[in-house]
């Protein structure tokens, strides 16, 4: 079902800032409930898998690093998605991220996804319409494919405005070690602005649904960005999940105890178990 609400570039308040020392106390504490989170995947078996999409420069590699550093890698990949190889060219465009899906008790991230169809593919006219106006009612299937099979599914968009862009596009060229980040197809795909709200607008309207709502997340400040888009991200996959560390096995403790000169009091404190974590 589609969500009532969409969310609209054009009602977003790109005026919002978060001071410096507000936002390394968020940080930090976004941070450790997000390792609380994952320890609580690795235990139980959920899976998760977090959206990335904007605009160019917007943000979404700066947020994307602060998660990785929240995360136990072991559990947790990143899939930075460019054009497609021929291979994948010559098959549904789905089908790399379904190989890219996680297992049990991981969480994925994927920094540009299957929206690229309806976004870059539309825009620059890669795709015939028919097929790329056919990709909303496949990715709203294969979106609730994964809810059923128990995914928590996370979609960001990262919303700049123009002047903003140019301003950090400025940045990147100035600055030898930012300059990689700058190509070509960025500065060809501000020649589209206009198209490309028009295109994400349209994508929200018919892909925001119930289970797999779209968040608008105003980015002219990259700190409250980040900061709200882990807000987000806890939200979604803390919801209805336990975070009290598990139980330490009883073998384990007695092979603890035979080994390690440890107090007494510790053995007993974990055989009764830890206490419950608060959200």
């Amino acid at each position: 079902m589609i969500q009532s609400s969409p969310p609209n570039l054009d009602k977003a308040d790109l005026s919002l800032r978060i001071g410096k020392g507000a936002y390394e106390d968020r940080l930090c504490a976004l941070q450790l409930k997000l390792s609380q989170i994952q320890q609580a995947y690795l235990h139980s078996g959920n899976k998760a898998v977090i959206v990335f999409e904007g605009w160019d420069a917007a943000g979404k590699g700066g947020t994307i690093r602060r998660l990785s550093q929240a995360f136990d890698p072991r559990g947790f990949k990143v899939w930075p998605i460019g054009a497609p190889r021929d291979y994948y060219k010559e098959r549904h465009y789905l089908l790399r991220f379904m190989e890219r899906l996680p297992p049990e008790g991981a969480i994925s991230v994927f920094d540009r996804s299957w929206y690229g169809r309806v976004l870059v593919e539309r825009v620059e006219a890669l795709t015939p319409e028919s097929r790329w106006r056919a990709a909303y009612d496949e990715i709203n299937t294969f979106e609730q494919m994964l809810a059923d099979d128990g995914v928590r599914l996370v979609k960001l968009f990262f919303h700049i405005s123009p002047k903003e862009q140019t301003r950090r596009f400025e940045e990147r060229l100035r600055n030898p070690m930012k300059r990689w980040k700058l190509s070509y197809e960025d500065f060809r795909n501000r020649a589209h602005w206009s198209e490309s709200v028009e295109a994400a607008n349209e994508m929200f309207e018919k892909t925001s649904t119930e289970q797999a709502p779209w968040h608008l997340i105003p980015a002219n400040q990259k700190k409250y960005a980040r900061v709200t888009a882990m807000q987000t991200i806890l939200d979604t996959l803390s919801q209805g999940v336990d975070l009290t560390p598990p139980r330490v096995e009883e073998r384990l403790l007695k092979e603890a105890e035979a080994q390690l000169d440890l107090e007494p009091d510790l053995y007993e404190a974990l055989r009764k178990g830890p206490p419950p974590v608060s959200r």
